[in-house]
C-alpha cells in the first residue's frame, strides 16, 4: 500500500484523491512516520438486491402452516 508524509498530503490533497479514485488502491497517510489515516476509494453497494444469491425460497411461503398459533388459544 502506498503511504504519503501529512504535509505532503495537505499540499496534494486533491491530486491525491483524483489518483485513488482513478486507481482503486488505498492510500496510507502518515505523520512522523507513523500511519494516521487511511484513503480509499468510495464504493457504492446497491441497498436492494445485496444478497440475492444467499438465500433460496423452499416450498410455499404464502400458504398457512397447520399449527395453532399461541394467541389463537
Amino acid at each position: 500500500m502506498r503511504t504519503v508524509n501529512a504535509s505532503e498530503f495537505k499540499d496534494r490533497c486533491l491530486q491525491l484523491m483524483e489518483e485513488v479514485t482513478a486507481s482503486g488502491e488505498s492510500l496510507v497517510i502518515t505523520k512522523g512516520g507513523k500511519p494516521l489515516s487511511v484513503l480509499s476509494p468510495y464504493r457504492s453497494s446497491p441497498l436492494f438486491g445485496r444478497h440475492r444469491d444467499a438465500m433460496t425460497i423452499s416450498g410455499d411461503i404464502v400458504a398457512p402452516i397447520d399449527e395453532p398459533w399461541d394467541a389463537e388459544r
